[in-house]
């Protein structure tokens, strides 16, 4: 199996690495002093589960790796729109490519069946432009449900978690499916392939959805967030907003909001990705998490009045960071 890692930063190197190790043939793209890192010494993972080092491939350069069997997508979503002069080289007529997204993905309503199928999401997909550069026929879901951060160049801490679940847009189960699944395991990895991956997305969702946004506007952690009387009562809010809209389209998320917000608060004071972004002065990427889910309450016809306050003050937020 030949693997391309696209943005392999600290998700996309802890999965290259440990795809590694399992014995797949597996190319990093990245840049900079990370890059120079992961050449010279590997990728060296530190987690709770063991330490390793993997000496893949890397490179700034898809065009050195040429046509590869999985496209492993570590990008922000946000880029996917402008990454075809990174992808092209890497695609053979069958390559696959496993997108580790957070938030509604591109390809949501390809042979999503029912009235909605083939629905575009204008949020995550203006204009058909990610579609454009990765056609929905080659994705292939994923949810990622691990913590990790890099700690210093070619160092990638794994802080908990190792489940990467995935599946198919049709929900079938298919070959492509088994063998990246029995890859990632054969690596130490958890990779169940679902058999209707939205249900997870779903589930992820409904923490990004509140915590993310609301944590760059008050500057806050997943702790904090969780013990402030008036803004746990905002998300709690949101996340029976975001649930009745998986409802309207046929998904179950099997968790309940209080305990989904128990868990958040055992994390501790941990900084959303999203805090983390505007703090080091990056895109924000809530177009996916929360913009989304609000033309996709538009579509369904579920009043979602706090995702839709929240939105738009979260939407100048990033206008104004980006400026």
């Amino acid at each position: 199996m030949k693997v391309a890692v696209l943005g392999a930063g600290a998700i996309g190197a802890y999965v290259g690495a440990a795809l590694h190790r399992a014995g797949a043939d597996v190319h990093l793209i990245a840049r900079g002093p990370h890059l120079a890192a992961m050449r010279q010494y590997g990728v060296r993972v530190l987690s709770p589960r063991g330490d390793f080092t993997a000496h893949a491939h890397a490179t700034d350069d898809p065009a050195e790796v040429g046509p590869v069997d999985y496209v492993f997508l570590g990008l922000k979503a946000n880029s996917y729109a402008a990454c075809g002069p990174l992808v092209e080289p890497l695609l053979h007529e069958r390559t696959t490519v496993v997108a580790a997204q957070n938030g509604i993905p591109w390809w949501y309503f390809h042979r999503h069946g029912g009235p909605y199928d083939g629905h575009r999401v204008e949020s995550v997909d203006p204009g058909g432009a990610v579609s454009a550069v990765l056609a929905p026929e080659r994705a292939l879901g994923c949810v990622v449900y691990a913590a990790t951060e890099l700690e210093a160049p070619g160092v990638v801490r794994h802080l908990e978690g190792t489940r990467f679940s995935i599946g198919e847009p049709d929900r079938s189960v298919s070959g492509r499916c088994l063998r990246f699944s029995e890859a990632m395991r054969t690596g130490g990895l958890k990779c169940p392939v679902e058999p209707d991956l939205r249900n997870d997305i779903w589930l992820k969702l409904l923490g990004n959805i509140s915590f993310n946004p609301i944590s760059a506007l008050a500057r806050a952690t997943m702790r904090q967030m969780c013990l402030h009387g008036g803004t746990r009562r905002v998300i709690e809010i949101m996340m029976r907003e975001t649930l009745d809209v998986a409802e309207a389209l046929g998904c179950e998320v099997g968790v309940s909001i209080e305990r989904r917000l128990a868990g958040a608060e055992k994390v501790g004071d941990h900084r959303t990705s999203t805090l983390q972004d505007l703090e080091r002065g990056k895109p924000l990427e809530l177009d996916v998490l929360l913009a989304a889910v609000v033309e996709l309450a538009g579509i369904t016809g579920v009043p979602v009045p706090t995702l839709r306050t929240v939105h738009a003050i979260s939407d100048l937020l990033a206008l104004r960071s980006a400026a």
